[in-house]
């Protein structure tokens, strides 16, 4: 029997596929990806083990910084990225990834725990990915408000986990690329 899919599902689909293609456009445009969105089913199905947690830390900052709540799902994607680069055998199996990162200096300072101790930037590097995510942030954040969904709504959840998802995949494809991965045509 097939799925068929809801007027909802194929609203948030869209809205996600809209979502990335502007992102890598702009991430393209500042030289940080190629046009492609570098992935790898490990990093993309360790999201759904980390999301659970991470909403509950993220949501209660939409309002205030909503920047945050959406940037942070960014410098995860990276910092999964780079231990999947790393030492996936090990970080794969942590069930609490996502609490280990937040509870070296809690949630509020989670970006600079991921730039500095994880990613290992410093100095303009450092300071230039804030402004990077940022920017994606903010972007996001503009999506979301032109879709005009009623606030604290079930839609705009659903739009902001379609949101965050992106950033994520959006912030290892970053880290993956500044680790020297790419495409390679197969021969």
């Amino acid at each position: 029997m097939e799925d068929k899919k809801t007027i909802k599902d194929i609203y948030l689909d869209n809205y996600e596929k809209e979502l990335m293609q502007h992102l890598l456009k702009m991430l393209t445009s500042m030289q940080l990806l190629d046009g492609q969105l570098l992935e790898s089913p490990d990093i993309t199905e360790k999201w759904e083990t980390l999301l659970p947690a991470y909403i509950q830390d993220a949501i209660p900052e939409i309002t205030k910084y909503p920047s945050v709540s959406l940037g942070w799902a960014m410098y995860l994607g990276m910092a999964v990225a780079r231990y999947w680069d790393e030492d996936w055998s090990t970080y794969s199996s942590k069930e609490d990834l996502y609490e280990q990162i937040r509870d070296i200096r809690g949630f509020d300072y989670m970006d600079e725990v991921i730039r500095g101790n994880i990613l290992h930037l410093e100095g303009e590097e450092f300071d230039q990915m804030e402004k990077n995510v940022q920017s994606c942030a903010q972007q996001t954040l503009a999506k979301i408000r032109h879709e005009q969904i009623e606030p604290q709504s079930p839609m705009a959840f659903h739009v902001y986990v379609r949101s965050i998802k992106v950033l994520y995949q959006l912030g290892a494809a970053i880290e993956l690329k500044a680790l020297g991965y790419k495409f390679e045509k197969i021969k």
